[in-house]
């Protein structure tokens, strides 16, 4: 069954970097467009940045130029360079397929990872 795992959270200062990573399983991983999402405080899930099969990418317009999403698909892995953080970027991150993986006829998602953006 389909498993996302992320990690690479972490509390930091703004203007500092993380890497998150997600390694997934239970999916034909290099077929898929891969997604990262963030979800504040109080606020709905959004997608952050995808990226394609053919490794074409998109961003949410407040990340571009600061965020980088990547794959490997040896390691049926997706990443997120994020730079220059700022405190609005503070939430849980996690990662999915595009169209969003299901288990058991419902939406699967991983248990996140938790970025936290101090002023």
């Amino acid at each position: 069954q389909v498993q996302l795992v992320e990690s690479g959270g972490a509390l930091v200062q703004a203007g500092g970097s993380l890497r998150l990573s997600c390694a997934a399983s239970g999916i034909i991983f290099s077929i898929n467009t891969m997604g990262w999402y963030r979800q504040a405080p109080g606020k709905q899930r959004e997608l952050v940045a995808h990226i394609t099969r053919g490794y074409s990418t998109n961003y949410l317009d407040s990340v571009k130029g600061r965020f980088t999403i990547s794959r490997d698909n040896a390691k049926n892995t997706v990443y997120l360079q994020m730079n220059s953080l700022k405190p609005e970027d503070t939430g849980v991150y996690f990662c999915n397929s595009i169209p969003r993986a299901t288990r058991g006829g419902n939406d699967y998602w991983g248990q996140g990872t938790q970025v936290t953006v101090s002023s």
